[in-house]
């Protein structure tokens, strides 16, 4: 059950926890909280049974509320427990929703491309791709998708409330590819955020056009399997390039062999290391791939 929970969350281990926590003690407060009320307001067996109700439902609807903002914002999840607000508003028709829906020819279409990123590490490229999609119009990032349990992106995902997936790799590679969890979400692109394993052909024929990737090297020289990371910079630096940069590119059946849809590039100095080179690719990546992925998007959708 808990597990269920996480994953309807989005939250890494220690979150889940905290929000949990949050839930107990705002409980617990306004239980507490309600009799203080209604002993200073004189509320006693003798009062009308009507009064008594609607005084409990107003300590449910709106003081449960508020403490579990305080709660959340005391916790460290004030952004987790907002966004919970907000959809709780939605729902009972307090406010309206930003994303609106349509039915057009018998098919579910909506206004916003909901995109997945998949990431295996830190996220520095996926915390940029989230950041500069938060507030855009037509694109949102609805999902994380994460084959490492202690990756960092877990912890961006969290702080940003969307939703994450856990894969393994045996139903990844030989089974459903996770294809109905990612309908389940309704995504419609999916971009890799240096996402180590390979991309299996079931998800590339059900995304046909709609995966990228970015590569921290000018494909179609050091790319391949097993050329990621610093290993790349340390191939490059070794083979005495003068310059370096980063590729994104449609995904195909093979490692960094798709369709290069635009390149940038940077001088390697003559004292450069793998380090420094890596602090400039990195430069390159969080300037350029969240504007390719919005043009990427843009002429798809045309």
């Amino acid at each position: 059950m808990f597990r269920r929970l996480q994953e309807k969350w989005g939250v890494n281990t220690r979150q889940f926890w905290i929000i949990f926590t949050a839930f107990a003690l705002t409980g617990t407060t306004t239980a507490i909280l309600t009799r203080y009320v209604t002993a200073i307001l004189g509320v006693d067996i003798h009062t009308f049974w009507l009064w008594k109700l609607l005084l409990r439902v107003c300590m449910l609807l709106f003081g449960y509320q508020f403490v579990l903002l305080g709660f959340g914002a005391l916790m460290g999840q004030w952004t987790f427990f907002w966004k919970y607000e907000k959809k709780l508003l939605q729902k009972l028709g307090l406010i309206g929703s930003k994303e609106k829906t349509s039915m057009d020819h018998g098919q579910w279409t909506m206004d916003k491309t909901r995109i997945a990123i998949f990431a295996s590490g830190a996220g520095s490229n996926a915390e940029k791709i989230i950041q500069y999609f938060e507030k855009h119009a037509s694109v949102a990032v609805s999902l994380v998708v994460c084959n490492k349990p202690g990756a960092g992106v877990l912890n961006i995902a969290a702080v940003n409330s969307i939703p994450v997936l856990l894969i393994e790799k045996e139903a990844f590679f030989r089974g459903d590819a996770y294809l109905p969890s990612l309908k389940q979400y309704q995504i419609g692109f999916i971009v890799l955020a240096g996402f180590l394993w390979k991309i299996p052909a079931a998800l590339i024929a059900a995304y046909p056009g709609r995966i990228i990737n970015i590569h921290p090297a000018l494909l179609p020289g050091y790319g391949g399997k097993g050329m990621y990371g610093m290993k790349v910079h340390e191939a490059v630096i070794a083979a005495g390039e003068k310059k370096s940069g980063i590729t994104i590119h449609y995904v195909n059946e093979h490692f960094d062999e798709g369709e290069v849809i635009f390149q940038a590039a940077c001088v390697i100095a003559e004292n450069e290391t793998p380090e420094s080179l890596a602090e400039k690719i990195h430069q390159l990546e969080h300037t350029h791939y969240p504007l390719v992925v919005e043009q990427t998007i843009r002429r798809f959708s045309l």
